[in-house]
């Protein structure tokens, strides 16, 4: 049986243990200075606070084993003490059987390479467009297999039908979100005296796990599951730890939001929809890419299966394969169907011909015009 060791990654630095008085701190009870030894006062010092404990160490945590095979030696697990211990919603899942597990497409034939085995599993039915209103109650925070981020499910309060979602960073049994996408409600309306007031109504609406139309977001709130338009649920952000950062919003002359620019972790700027769906937050299980697998066996219980060097095949097989020890042999890296794997084939923008030939007439122009 494994047992766990909680050991941080990174050691801080400790804070020194210190009897010594602080900083400007004021003694209570002064010397008093007398000549005569009868009426002498002796000096008794204050009694120093107790030695303060070590600061806890802070920062990344991962929970590690005892190194009684070589395959728990390396392994790194985030700390979720929180997930549900039993199996999922069973009336929203269904099992992944078939040619999906092993990368292919109807055919038979493989599309994806380096995928097949791997423990049974089920999907679970996410919704990522919320739009039934109400307050929804947490139940329980799930491992997903399918995915990185962890699951809420959660339960209407009103219809008490269940449902998936994707779970915010901090998201706990017990809480309780709201979908806001249907419109606002008519007690919160009223709430504001029947009149729309931004600050308020997002102080009373953005909290998190809470879902938003993209224009009832505050400016530089961070949001995950975004959509790209009204019709569509989310489509960015779905991963663990991914968020964007609302940056601006573009308005009509009637003060009516059409257009809202996201900033995402890449550092690209999107646009998305006014009525596009997002949540309030940051998706759960930020430190999942701090995990080590320990050994390769944990790899394939993933549906992960090897990744061959191409240089360690035959000449039949890949364009680097072949010769003796490790040469391409004279060959540009290209990837196992001829195509560049360096050099920004794949990234490079491509060149516009029109665009320098138009520049050229412009300079030609120029010239003759500085000539007459």
């Amino acid at each position: 049986m494994l047992q766990p060791r909680i050991r941080p990654i990174c050691t801080s630095c400790r804070s020194l243990l210190s009897s010594v008085r602080s900083y400007a701190t004021t003694v209570k009870e002064p010397i008093q200075a007398s000549t005569s030894t009868k009426d002498a006062t002796v000096y008794t010092p204050p009694a120093t606070a107790p030695a303060t404990p070590m600061r806890r160490q802070g920062g990344l945590q991962m929970r590690t084993y005892k190194p009684r095979t070589p395959g728990v030696r390396h392994l790194r697990r985030p700390i979720n003490d929180h997930l549900w211990k039993g199996g999922p919603y069973r009336k929203l899942t269904f099992p992944k059987i078939g040619h999906g597990k092993g990368g292919r497409n109807n055919t038979g034939q493989i599309t994806v390479r380096h995928r097949g085995g791997g423990h049974r599993r089920r999907i679970r039915t996410v919704d990522f467009a919320r739009t039934d209103p109400g307050k929804h109650l947490v139940e329980r925070i799930e491992y997903d297999p399918n995915r990185s981020a962890h699951l809420a499910l959660i339960e209407n309060v009103d219809t008490k039908k269940k449902s998936y979602i994707i779970a915010a960073e901090g998201m706990r049994a017990g809480d309780t979100v709201e979908s806001f996408r249907s419109g606002i409600p008519a007690e919160l309306l009223k709430s504001m005296g029947g009149v729309v007031d931004p600050g308020m109504l997002a102080a009373k609406t953005a909290f998190r796990g809470n879902c938003l139309p993209m224009k009832m977001v505050p400016l530089g709130t961070q949001v995950y599951c975004v959509g790209s338009n009204p019709k569509r649920g989310a489509v960015f952000c779905r991963s663990a730890g991914t968020y964007a950062t609302v940056i601006s919003k573009e308005e009509t002359s009637k003060n009516r939001v059409t257009d809202v620019t996201v900033r995402l972790q890449s550092g690209e700027v999107r646009k998305v929809g006014a009525d596009a769906c997002a949540t309030i937050g940051v998706a759960s299980n930020p430190h999942h890419h701090f995990r080590q697998l320990g050994k390769a066996g944990r790899s394939r219980w993933l549906n992960i299966r090897p990744t061959v060097r191409g240089v360690a095949m035959n000449a039949v097989d890949h364009p680097h394969g072949g010769g003796r020890g490790k040469s391409k042999g004279n060959v540009h890296p290209v990837s196992i169907w001829g195509t560049p794997a360096k050099g920004g084939y794949k990234t490079r923008k491509k060149r516009n011909p029109n665009k320098y030939v138009v520049q050229e007439r412009v300079r030609n122009q120029g010239k003759r015009r500085s000539k007459n």
